[in-house]
Formats: C-alpha cells, sequence, structure tokens
C-alpha cells in the first residue's frame, strides 16, 4: 500500500490497519483517521477496498460526505476518486458499496449454511480436545508452585504462559483429584 501511494505521488502521513472485522461498529483506527481527517491534518485516504472502509452502504456514504465536507478524498487501491460532489460520484460509490455488502452478506450466509450442515452432520464444531504438550509438560512445576502458595499470575509470568493455562491446570487437576 505504501509503494503504491508512493508511485501515485502521494505522501503517506500513516499507515492505520484495522484487525477487526468490517461489519463492527467500534473501530479503534477508523476513529484516528477520521479525527485527523476532521482536524485537518491530511488530503486523502487510501484504502484497499472500499468495502474495508464503511460498515454498510448507510455508514459508508455518510462517512464519505462527512470527509467531502472536510476536503479530504477517499482514493481506492484500483485508484478511483469518490468525488461525491458530482451525482456521477455518487451513484458510484453508492453502487460499489451497496454490492460489497451484498457480498458480505453472501459470505456471511454460506458460512452459517456450511455450519449447519456440517452440524447435521454430526461434526463436532469449535476446539475440539487434544493434547497439550506445553501445559502437559509444566504441569507438575504449576501444581508445586500452586501448593506453595504462588497467585496464578505470578506463576503464568514465572513460567512463560499465560494465566488461563494455569488455571486450565488447576482445574483439570481439581477433576482427577475430586474423583
Amino acid at each position: 500500500m505504501a509503494a503504491f501511494a508512493e508511485r501515485a505521488g502521494y505522501e503517506i502521513a500513516g499507515i492505520y490497519k484495522e484487525t477487526g472485522s468490517g461489519a463492527k461498529l467500534d473501530r479503534a483506527e477508523r476513529k484516528k483517521v477520521i479525527a485527523l481527517a476532521q482536524a485537518r491534518q491530511i488530503d486523502g485516504i487510501l484504502v484497499t477496498e472500499l468495502s474495508r472502509w464503511g460498515r454498510s452502504t448507510i455508514d459508508l456514504l455518510n462517512t464519505l460526505r462527512e470527509l467531502e465536507s472536510w476536503k479530504v478524498s477517499v482514493i481506492a487501491m484500483s485508484g478511483m476518486t469518490f468525488d461525491l460532489s458530482t451525482p456521477h460520484g455518487r451513484m458510484l460509490a453508492t453502487f460499489l458499496s451497496g454490492i460489497a455488502e451484498f457480498e458480505r452478506d453472501l459470505i456471511s450466509e454460506r458460512v452459517k449454511s456450511g455450519l449447519a450442515a456440517a452440524k447435521a452432520r454430526g461434526k463436532k464444531l469449535g476446539r475440539q480436545p487434544g493434547q497439550r504438550p506445553k501445559s502437559d509438560r509444566l504441569t507438575p512445576k504449576v501444581l508445586a508452585l500452586i501448593d506453595e502458595g504462588r497467585s496464578y499470575r505470578w506463576i503464568a509470568r514465572d513460567l512463560a504462559i499465560s494465566k488461563n493455562t494455569v488455571t486450565d491446570i488447576a482445574k483439570r487437576n481439581r477433576r482427577i483429584t475430586d474423583d
């Protein structure tokens, strides 16, 4: 993306990568970019895909209008610039965001259908029980430290494992000794 921006002659103020779903309401990186736009510290936003910028068609169009009011352009990696001050730009943005929303809905529908079919075939979904080589190897140390009265947090930090792993080892051990 940085190479694309430099080839196109844009100066990069920062790279913001959203790791969550585009459909989620709380998107921290997007909020940072919008704050920069509102403060007029940037002139344009380069996005990989238009569908990654908006949660829905309505959200995308509202955000694009808001950015336009601050004189900030949104440019897709395909090189398309959306000038919402023209009817053509508004129509193109609406059309493309509608297709992206439709595609996202289709994917969601297919995933749900596939999960239902797998469940109907008797497939167990989710994480399967299995061996835990690291936690099984550390179980005696963890149990000894618990017996010494150490906190789960201290044990986790000392053995470089998560607190949840320490808790899981303790729970599994209690199950065995209670039976």
